[in-house]
């Protein structure tokens, strides 16, 4: 019965890691919006502070050019170190097959390419900054 609840302990805190500052995320926006709504409904103006407050999430969430040629060099980078690694690891045996044969060097290139296609998105991206 213990190691049940140690494996149920480890999932559910990896869960709530994940799902639980979303869920507080969405619960002060949806009360956020809530608030704006009975105002609107009772006639009162909106001020300019709570308008740039509700959009700033918005405005950082865009992706810019920046964003993506770091997002591809990262992944770039991640992947030139998987194939790496798969290429040392190679070198600790006696017979080194120039790295043919090993498996990690194909899982490198998907962070590869998916650098690259950042990169790629980072040039053609019209928001500058």
């Amino acid at each position: 019965m213990t190691p049940v609840v140690i494996v149920f302990i480890v999932f559910a805190s990896i869960v709530a890691v994940i799902v639980g500052p979303s869920f507080l995320k969405s619960r002060d926006r949806r009360e956020m919006q809530l608030t704006v709504r009975h105002a609107v409904d009772n006639g009162q103006t909106l001020p300019p502070e709570l308008i740039d407050a509700m959009t700033k999430d918005v405005e950082k969430n865009l992706p810019s050019r920046t964003k993506d040629i770091r997002k591809g060099v990262l992944s770039v980078a991640t992947g030139l170190g998987i194939g790496g690694f798969g290429l040392l690891s190679d070198l600790s045996g006696n017979q080194w097959n120039g790295g043919i044969g090993n498996p990690l060097l194909g899982i490198a290139c998907i962070p590869i390419a998916i650098g690259i296609a950042f990169i790629v998105l980072g040039f053609f991206n019209p928001n500058k900054e």
